[in-house]
């Protein structure tokens, strides 16, 4: 990971809590994949995929988050939660980091978004 992903990734947890989640995890990896964060409010587990794009991107950061990706990041979240028991809904988000000059423009926090 680059140290701009990184940044976006602080950004995005700041974000979150702020929203009152709990940030539980962050770089969590296992030989299927990694996730960006794991959060936890009061209903929901969450299991979050940060992405980052200019604003003047042609495509939008969630679509970047291919199907793919999408299997890692399931596959990452059950072997997680075989080691940290919960009584929480798993949930799957993607937080959207939109910049101009590697300035925030914008953040969008997509729940349940696969």
């Amino acid at each position: 990971m680059n140290n701009k992903g990184k940044l976006w990734e602080i950004e995005a947890a700041k974000f979150l809590r702020k929203k009152k989640y709990k940030l539980l995890a962050s770089n969590f990896s296992s030989r299927f994949g990694e996730i960006d964060l794991i959060v936890q409010n009061k209903k929901y587990i969450c299991f979050v995929e940060v992405k980052q794009r200019d604003e003047s991107s042609i495509a939008l950061p969630r679509e970047f988050v291919d199907a793919y990706k999408q299997q890692r990041i399931i596959k990452t979240a059950e072997y997680y939660l075989a080691y940290n028991h919960t009584d929480l809904q798993p949930r799957f988000d993607v937080v959207e980091i939109y910049t101009k000059d590697n300035k925030i423009k914008l953040i969008k926090h997509l729940e349940n978004a696969f």
